[in-house]
């Protein structure tokens, strides 16, 4: 019988959560496209040294809730400034579903060396629609060297 058997070497971590819960007072309106709202930031660092291959695990998760119509929320992690994952989610206001946890991964394979800046953000990309973030928001990332 073979197994195939993974290691990994943690590299870096880093995790934020600018809100802690869900706040209705403290909303923020998703901006519309191609205007984009940020909701969080990590820094991580890949060394020089015995880096490669590596991967790094991005998960966010962001509360909303939609206000008018239903909204397409596309929200977008970036790295360095470049578009490195996207997702899209409908969000329904009155009437229906209103508040959502909206959670989503994403992998990022063989990152070159140094420190880099990953960004999660939302724009609404529905006309005459409204959704806001009403959190709770968190962003963590975790690099790692793998080697099968």
């Amino acid at each position: 019988m073979t197994r195939n058997v993974s290691f990994v070497r943690i590299l870096d971590k880093d995790a934020v959560q600018p809100r802690n819960r869900f706040n209705l007072a403290n909303s923020v309106t998703i901006r519309r496209s191609p205007g984009r709202t940020t909701l969080a930031t990590i820094r991580l660092r890949i060394p020089v040294l015995n880096a490669q291959p590596n991967r790094v695990e991005l998960v966010a998760t962001v509360g909303v809730r939609g206000v008018t119509g239903i909204a397409q929320i596309l929200f977008r992690i970036f790295r360095d400034g470049v578009e490195i994952f996207n997702t899209q989610q409908g969000i329904e206001s009155a009437g229906s579903e209103q508040n959502y946890a909206v959670t989503f991964q994403a992998i990022d394979r063989n990152v070159r060396f140094g420190n880099h800046v990953y960004t999660v953000t939302a724009e609404n990309r529905t006309a005459n629609t409204r959704a806001d973030i009403v959190g709770p928001v968190s962003f963590s990332g975790l690099a790692v060297r793998t080697r099968t």
